[in-house]
Order: structure tokens, then C-alpha cells, then sequence
């Protein structure tokens, strides 16, 4: 059930050695394609990175957060036309989600680097640093990064006692039961 998928994926940040087969990638691929936007205005936009000196390079776009993307066989750069829609955040992070979920359901890893709205350095946004790597063309922000691979390390998942619960209203906002 799509309810045990949630309850088992964690973020994983160490890879294993191992390529990540062209078979799986095609199915990342697919599903990042399935994703719904509003009013099916599709926005985003993907780049595939399999080589690992380019994805050594892509673990550099900001000074802290990113650098885990060093050790995964994969990166989804997820990217989104910002004319298209107003909403192109919300439609990008709804890809970004399904290739999350996607992965784990393939049995690999997943990390998100944010992009958008951070900082490469002083004088550079970790989006211009991306673009600048990649040849986006103009008009195309880079909103994450998503590290992928075989996992390296396991996690067991959060207990169901951690959810916060307290986060949840019914019928008006405070309303508890």
C-alpha cells in the first residue's frame, strides 16, 4: 500500500558505489513526466545527471546543504519555466515529491537540495551557479537538486508516535476533536 511507502522513506545522503541501472532512470523519468501541475501547465523541466564529475560539481552549488549530492550515482536537477505559470514552485515541488516517492518505491535513496533562494557564495544565487553548469537557457529557475542512489546506510522510519498530531485541526483551525 502507498501508505507503507510513506511510512518506510527517509532522506539518504550515502550512496553505495553502484551505477543506478537506465531501466530505473527511464521510470524516474516517466514518472517526473507524470506529475500533475495546475491547469496542466507542466512548467517544470529536468536535467539527468549521471556523470560523477558534473554531480561532483552540482554538490558544490551551495556552501553547506548540497554537498551530500557528492556521493549520489544520480542527480534530478528540477527546473521550472517562471512565465509559465505563478505557481511554478508549487508544480516543481509536486515533480520533486514524485520522484521521491518514486525512487524509494524502486529501491533507491533520495536527498532534496534546496536550490531556489539559497546562496553559492556572496555574489552568486546557488540557482545562477546551477544554470551556469548546466547551460540552462534564460527563464528557467533552479528550484532543488535531488541526489539519488543505491542506499548506503538504512534508517528506520519515524514511529508513528513522533507525528505531530498537534498540527491538526477539524473543522476550524484549534478545533482538536
Amino acid at each position: 500500500m502507498f501508505i507503507d511507502l510513506l511510512r518506510s522513506r527517509r532522506s539518504i545522503r550515502q550512496y553505495q558505489d553502484k551505477p543506478v541501472e537506465t531501466e530505473k532512470i527511464d521510470l524516474l523519468i516517466e514518472a517526473a513526466l507524470r506529475s500533475f501541475s495546475s491547469r496542466n501547465t507542466q512548467p517544470w523541466e529536468f536535467v539527468v545527471v549521471t556523470d560523477p564529475d558534473l554531480i561532483s560539481r552540482l554538490a558544490k552549488a551551495r556552501p553547506s546543504g548540497s554537498t551530500f549530492l557528492a556521493n549520489a550515482k544520480l542527480a534530478f536537477v528540477i527546473c521550472a519555466d517562471t512565465a509559465k505559470t505563478d505557481v511554478w514552485v508549487e508544480d516543481a515541488s509536486i515533480a520533486a515529491t514524485i520522484l521521491h516517492l518514486t525512487a524509494s518505491d524502486i529501491g533507491l535513496g533520495s536527498c532534496w537540495a534546496q536550490i531556489r533562494l539559497r546562496d553559492h557564495d556572496s555574489q552568486t544565487s546557488a540557482s545562477a551557479y546551477v544554470a551556469g553548469l548546466l547551460g540552462l537557457r534564460e527563464g528557467l529557475e533552479v528550484e532543488s537538486i535531488i541526489g539519488m542512489g543505491y542506499p548506503a546506510e538504512t534508517k528506520p522510519p519515524h514511529p508513528s508516535d513522533a507525528l505531530r498530531f498537534d498540527k491538526i485541526s477539524r473543522e476550524k483551525y484549534g478545533q482538536k476533536t
